[in-house]
């Protein structure tokens, strides 16, 4: 029987899902964060990959499971049972096409109607190395994050800006709500954890959020 290598030895598997239109860079976010490359010939994602990566959060060994959906319309119907199990969701826009940024409150309302109420949402800008070419205020993103309760940054996986941190920060939030949970309850959960088992968050929601698209 083979050994186990390091990568396999985890505290806590998170599964999180990169959405938003075609063209924003959720593959390059994806390679940049878990291989630290980035493919200027990147291609549309057809249907869904992933990548993991392994790292500490909070003093606990996660293995991070993240799952690039295609933005194409056509993929749509075969991407939304990808949400299961998610504890947090990257939506990118880029920063340089208005009309991504509209989108997102499309695709906001589509993750709300198909992932857990508590999962953990982040809003990212990519593309900020386009300095000449920017169409979406940063004060805007912001704006929308605040009123849909969404934590916010931009990011450039081109220059491997802000990326590490942008990962980092939902996956350290998506750990505080596991952990809380599992001081709430008598049942010793990362047993199972330990075996790879994806954690479903509480379905109780943290908060009130706001319709989409509410005027």
């Amino acid at each position: 029987m083979a050994a186990r290598r390091p990568e396999d030895e985890y505290d806590y598997l998170f599964k999180v899902v990169l959405i938003g239109d075609s063209g924003v860079g959720k593959s390059n976010l994806l390679s940049r964060f878990t291989r630290n490359v980035f493919c200027l010939e990147s291609k549309s994602t057809i249907g869904v990959e992933f990548a993991t990566r392994t790292l500490q959060v909070e003093g606990r060994t996660v293995k991070a499971q993240i799952w690039d959906t295609a933005g194409q319309e056509r993929y749509r119907a075969i991407t939304s049972a990808y949400y299961r199990g998610a504890l947090g969701a990257v939506l990118v826009y880029d920063v340089t096409k208005p009309t991504t940024f509209e989108n997102v409150c499309r695709w906001l309302k589509e993750l709300r109607d198909h992932a857990d109420s508590n999962i953990v949402i982040m809003l990212i800008g990519n593309k900020t190395d386009l300095k000449h070419l920017r169409g979406v205020a940063t004060e805007d993103a912001q704006s929308y994050a605040e009123k849909e309760g969404l934590s916010f940054i931009e990011t450039s996986a081109l220059e491997a800006i802000n990326v590490e941190k942008a990962f980092l920060t939902i996956l350290a939030e998506i750990y505080r709500i596991i952990s809380k949970k599992n001081l709430s309850t008598e049942e010793s959960a990362p047993a199972s954890i330990k075996e790879g088992k994806t954690i479903v968050v509480d379905a109780s929601p943290m908060n009130t959020k706001k319709p989409c698209c509410s005027t």
